[in-house]
């Protein structure tokens, strides 16, 4: 039924799309690396010192947000040929607007920016983009654009199941030299200076030969059929006017937060300077990037080879002894259990760490995760879920860890580590959104001693900072440590009887599949 639904939905959508332009836009590609940029030269010198091959990999993990920050604006400072960002989301924020304003400064020097954004949260920004698209050296896609002459909430109705499918995907690469991939998008909560919430996340820097896979994704996505230059998608026609507006205001507003903390890091510290004082950590092996085809938006979702999921398997039925799974949302569906219970019997040990009800932003995921505990514990799995309070113990994560200013903690890093010699780290959640719905991109790391250090992270993360789920009497219950006693909860923990309620309405919504 709700196929059928669906199918009649993603028609109507379909005969509605008339009034989207014909897409001319013109096909751009990434530069080759340049031996001439410094960027360059510095991190093959590093590169040499570690006596690596052109095919090694280099990476360095961001785990605190600040320094993850400051790794992406201090490498567009650097930058003398090319910028190339996709994000899901872009936030007009502090730290949103910091790093345009070092995207813009970048430009005025000369710089080639190039910066694919999803069309989810850009609703009323076509002006403000058009105004940055404008420069010459500075050119913004939309990806998979809404119907501009038609309201928004009408298309999620009119086209669910088709104008529902996003690029999830996070890329970042300078000079073609060095990329960043992982959970993070562009905005305060991700980096550690949201008022209200610290999300807990992880990227990975890399260099080598590697990052040319991120440039021919990305370059498949920036040529794609439905990335759109701004200046099709509406009327407005920049002047020059605009472009002295720009600089002025991006200028203004460096001088009002010269004294904020991001800008106080910048001051402080770049990359490279993070992995000599050892802020950041570094680890060399085989790496492979792993990616949706962005056909796979366009496609039926039975055409999986433009999905990323069959290409990850292989890596997983490979386990032998240990699975750790890290996923924000996490909704495991038939399939997943089906998987979990075949490795289980072949002796691997699964262990798997999530949001719990309160430290989820999103509800409905949690609904939809929560159906499945009882079966997962019962068939051995190792179910952990964050506590929402606990900020402390992700300090690494967010430089907000231990200020009150954070009230809540969001686990939103996606990653897996398989016998602690192979790691996954990238956009992607184990949901049936990530698999069937969204486009991901990710990064395949051979290296026992990532693999290794990221184990013993979540090792403390499930024992100071999550609950520890069981069965008792076929029930669920949840644990904690607090000091030397070993607190129990009966219910999701923190919440209310109306939140139970909520939560066990939305699990009979048949919604599971957009989840």
């Amino acid at each position: 039924m709700l196929k059928n639904i669906i199918l009649l939905l993603s028609i109507l959508f379909l005969f509605s799309c008339a009034s989207l332009p014909d897409n001319t836009s013109s096909k751009s590609y990434a530069m080759s690396k340049s031996q001439e940029s410094q960027l360059t030269m510095e991190l093959d010198e590093e590169r040499k010192l570690l006596g690596l091959n052109d095919d090694d990999a280099l990476m360095m993990l961001l785990e605190d947000g600040v320094d993850a920050f400051v790794a992406r604006v201090s490498l567009i400072n650097a930058a003398q040929k090319s910028v190339d960002l996709q994000y899901y989301q872009y936030h007009s924020d502090l730290s949103g607007r910091l790093l345009t304003a070092a995207l813009w400064q970048a430009a005025e020097r000369g710089v080639r920016i190039r910066l694919l954004v999803d069309d989810m949260d850009l609703a009323g920004k076509d002006i403000d983009i058009s105004k940055l698209s404008a420069h010459p050296n500075f050119e913004v896609r939309i990806f998979n654009p809404f119907l501009r002459d038609k309201r928004r909430a009408r298309q999620f109705i009119t086209g669910f199941g088709v104008v529902t499918r996003r690029m999830h995907n996070k890329t970042f690469t300078v000079d073609s030299c060095i990329s960043i991939l992982g959970g993070r998008n562009i905005g305060d909560q991700y980096y550690g200076a949201h008022s209200e919430v610290a999300f807990g996340d992880l990227d990975i820097a890399f260099t080598g030969g590697v990052v040319q896979e991120v440039q021919t994704s990305f370059d498949l996505y920036w040529n794609s059929e439905i990335s759109y230059s701004i200046d099709l998608l509406n009327d407005y026609q920049p002047s020059k006017d605009d472009l002295l507006e720009v600089s002025q205001s991006l200028q203004s507003f460096l001088e009002e937060n010269y004294n904020s903390q991001f800008a106080q890091a910048l001051r402080e510290n770049d990359l490279l300077s993070l992995v000599k004082n050892n802020k950041v950590n570094e680890y060399t092996g085989n790496a492979v990037v792993l990616y949706d085809d962005p056909l796979k938006i366009v496609s039926s979702r039975e055409k999986t080879e433009y999905h990323l999921a069959p290409k990850l398997r292989p890596y997983v039925d490979n386990a032998k002894d240990e699975l750790v799974i890290v996923s924000p949302y996490f909704v495991p569906g038939d399939e997943g259990v089906a998987l979990f219970k075949d490795m289980i019997k072949k002796g691997v040990k699964v262990r798997i760490l999530t949001n719990s009800m309160k430290s989820n932003d999103v509800p409905i995921v949690h609904s939809g995760y929560s159906k499945y505990r009882k079966e997962l514990l019962e068939l051995g799995v190792e179910l952990y879920e964050v506590d929402s309070a606990r900020i402390g113990i992700l300090k690494k994560y967010t430089d907000k860890a231990d200020s009150s200013t954070a009230s809540k903690l969001t686990l939103h890093a996606k990653y897996f580590v398989i016998d602690r010699k192979v790691t996954f780290i990238g956009s992607m959640n184990l949901d049936p959104r990530s698999r069937y719905e969204n486009t991901e991109i990710g990064l395949i790391a051979e290296s026992e001693s990532l693999g290794a250090f990221i184990v013993k992270d979540f090792d403390s993360i499930v024992k100071d900072g999550a609950f520890t789920l069981s069965l008792k009497e076929g029930e669920i219950i949840w644990t904690q440590n607090v000091g030397d006693e070993i607190k129990t909860y009966d219910n999701e923990p923190y919440s209310s009887w109306w939140d139970r309620f909520k939560n066990g309405f939305l699990q009979w919504l048949p919604v599971e599949s957009q989840l």
